[in-house]
């Protein structure tokens, strides 16, 4: 709790901004942040005690801004626990956005599917998540300030955002999938047998990140939503070998629909 006044101290320290909703972009998504009206931008690296993101494609830094007149704090890159991080800061800049002020949260991915229905260039709302094959960023003594020691995870998506998801995608007339997210370690990509496990799970899409900044977010009573883009089929429903450059590229190529999705989403929610 020390490592996280100490990093909202930092940021208060150099921006007075009360954001009401936190967006978290992944790999190939972060341009969105450029497009708001920016107040301000710090970087991870003037945060006193932040881990700094080591992934190509993330920028590593909050933006601080409207999306019109919604105030917004936007982290433009990720921390994954592959880069060798405790899981504890994995979740630290959701819980440090939501002390700032946030109440909602929406988290964005580049996802493998494991649906044989699902294509590259998918966009697919979070319905739910597994994270059975990773440690849970509530392991540890309980952060009381937080949240309680054994918080409810029934609903960790918000219904009601998914409801305003889905008029969203409508009104913009974009097709949107609905779906199970398996969140898995990384850096590696799946095995064919992981993804079969993951199907007999009922997972449809499959990445590295983005579920345990949910339960860190219900946690603290913190609203979250999740979409997914989907990037590539992964291991075993597809001849091509995986790779970042192609997650990247993909979502490149539908970053027009997201980046409309998402500012419909922020209005609406």
């Amino acid at each position: 709790m020390n490592k996280l006044k100490n990093c909202l101290k930092s940021i208060q320290e150099k921006i007075d901004f009360k954001p009401e909703v936190a967006l978290i972009l992944g790999s190939g998504l972060g341009d969105f942040a450029d497009e708001i009206n920016i107040v301000d931008t710090i970087d991870y690296t003037e945060i006193e005690g932040f881990p700094v993101s080591t992934v190509k494609g993330h920028k590593g830094r909050f933006v601080f801004g409207y999306v019109e007149n919604v105030p917004v704090v936007i982290m433009q890159g990720r921390i994954h626990y592959y880069e060798g991080y405790a899981m504890q800061d994995v979740v630290l800049p959701t819980r440090l956005m939501g002390l700032m002020g946030a109440k909602k949260l929406i988290l964005t991915n580049a996802a493998g599917t494991c649906n044989p229905n699902f294509r590259p260039g998918d966009l697919m709302m979070i319905t739910d998540h597994i994270t059975t094959a990773i440690p849970s960023p509530l392991i540890g003594e309980n952060l009381d300030e937080l949240g309680p020691r054994f918080p409810d995870m029934s609903e960790v998506y918000s219904k009601r955002m998914r409801s305003i998801i889905i008029d969203c995608a409508s009104r913009l007339h974009l097709s949107l999938r609905q779906g199970i997210y398996v969140q898995f370690t990384g850096p590696n990509y799946e095995t064919p047998a992981e993804i079969q496990l993951a199907q007999s799970w009922h997972g449809d899409a499959v990445g590295m990140s983005t579920a345990v900044e949910a339960m860190a977010a219900k946690h603290m009573g913190m609203e979250v939503c999740g979409i997914s883009c989907i990037t590539n089929m992964a291991a075993g429903l597809s001849q091509n070998a995986l790779n970042h450059e192609e997650v990247q590229d993909i979502a490149s190529q539908i970053s027009t629909s997201f980046k409309s999705l998402i500012k419909e989403m922020i209005v609406s929610i």
